[in-house]
C-alpha cells in the first residue's frame, strides 16, 4: 500500500508539473495592459520625455513603479543608474530577473529600450509635445512586458537585464554610460535584444528585422526558436545603417557580441518619425501585442540555451 500511495503521489506531482509548463506556453500578454502601459508613457503628461526634463523623470518613477510591483530586482542599489555623460541628473533605469541556472545565471541577456525623447517643439504651435510614442514608448512597452513574464514565469536559466535608456535622443549617451561601469563589473554578456519602434506593422512576409542582419545569427535563431518567418533583411536598414544608431551599437563596441536592435519601423509604414504626430491614438495596439507574443518563446530559448547558440558571423 506505501508503494502504491508513493506511485501515486509521483503522477499527481509529475501532473502537475506538466499542467504548470503548460501554463507558461499557454501565457497570453494582455492587449489592455499592453494599450494602458503606452497610453502612459506617451502621454501629454511626460511632455515629451527630453532626458534631464520634469517629463523624463515622470516616466522614471512610472518605470520604477512598474518594476517593483511585478518584482523585478534592481541591478544597482536602486532602479536608478545615474548616467556619467550629462550635465543635469538623468538616469537609466534598471532591473535584473536572476537565472534559474547555478552556472548559467552568470550570463546575461540585456532586455532593452530607451524611454527618453525629444520634448517639446520650440516653435509655438497648436501641438508642440513629441509624445514619442512609436519612437519608443512602443519599445519601453513591449520590454516591460517581458520582464513581468518573466518575473513571474521564471523560466530564464541566464540571468536577464532589463534596461530603460535616457539619452538615446542625445547620442546614445545612457547606454555608453552603463556599458562603461558593466565593463568595470566583468560583466559577462551573451546577446542583447534592444528593441526599437514597434508600434506599427509592417507589409512585409516577416513581422520585424533586425539592425546588422549579418553581423551575427540572431535573426536565423529567433526564426528557429518561434518556428516563425519572425525575422527578415530590411534593405533599408543596411543603407541607413541602422546598426550604429541606437542602443545596441553602445554595448557591441564594449563587448563585441551579439547586440542588435529588433524593430517594424521600415520607413514605409511610419510617417511621423520625431514629430508630434508620434502619439498613441496611430500606434497598432494588436500588432504590438501580437510582437510581444511571438517574440517571448525566442527570448525564453536565448535565456535558457545550455550553450551560447547565437554567434557573430
Amino acid at each position: 500500500m506505501k508503494k502504491l500511495c508513493f506511485l501515486l503521489f509521483l503522477v499527481l506531482f509529475g501532473c502537475k508539473s506538466n499542467t504548470s509548463s503548460v501554463s507558461d506556453v499557454n501565457y497570453k500578454v494582455s492587449q489592455t495592459e499592453v494599450s494602458d502601459f503606452l497610453k502612459y508613457l506617451s502621454s501629454d503628461e511626460l511632455e515629451g520625455r527630453e532626458t534631464g526634463t520634469k517629463g523624463i523623470e515622470k516616466a522614471a518613477v512610472f518605470l520604477e513603479d512598474f518594476l517593483k510591483t511585478n518584482k523585478v530586482k534592481p541591478y544597482f542599489t536602486t532602479y536608478r543608474d545615474t548616467l556619467t555623460n550629462f550635465k543635469s541628473p538623468a538616469y537609466n533605469i534598471v532591473g535584473v530577473i536572476e537565472g534559474t541556472d547555478p552556472i548559467l545565471k552568470k550570463e546575461f541577456v540585456v532586455l532593452s529600450a530607451h524611454y527618453d525623447h525629444i520634448g517639446l517643439e520650440k516653435i509655438q504651435q497648436a501641438d508642440k509635445i513629441n509624445n514619442g510614442a512609436n519612437d519608443d514608448a512602443s519599445g519601453v512597452t513591449a520590454v516591460a512586458q517581458m520582464a513581468k513574464y518573466f518575473a513571474k514565469a521564471k523560466s530564464n536559466k541566464r540571468s536577464i537585464l532589463v534596461v530603460f535608456f535616457a539619452g538615446e535622443e542625445k547620442g546614445l549617451l545612457g547606454s555608453q554610460s552603463l556599458v562603461e561601469k558593466l565593463k568595470k563589473r566583468d560583466f559577462n554578456l551573451y546577446v542583447q535584444l534592444n528593441i526599437e519602434m514597434i508600434g506599427v506593422p509592417m507589409k512585409r512576409d516577416y513581422l520585424a528585422y533586425v539592425t546588422g542582419f549579418d553581423k551575427s545569427n540572431m535573426a536565423q535563431k529567433i526564426n528557429e526558436y518561434t518556428g516563425k518567418n519572425t525575422i527578415g533583411f530590411l534593405p533599408k536598414e543596411a543603407e541607413y545603417k541602422l546598426f550604429y544608431r541606437s542602443d545596441n551599437y553602445s554595448f557591441f563596441e564594449a563587448f563585441d557580441k551579439p547586440c542588435q536592435s529588433i524593430s517594424t519601423f521600415d520607413f514605409e509604414n511610419f510617417e511621423y518619425y520625431h514629430h508630434v504626430s508620434d502619439e498613441f491614438k496611430v500606434m497598432n495596439i494588436p500588432h504590438m501585442t501580437s510582437f510581444i507574443q511571438e517574440l517571448l518563446p525566442a527570448v525564453t530559448k536565448i535565456a535558457s540555451t545550455p550553450t551560447e547558440e547565437i554567434t557573430m558571423n
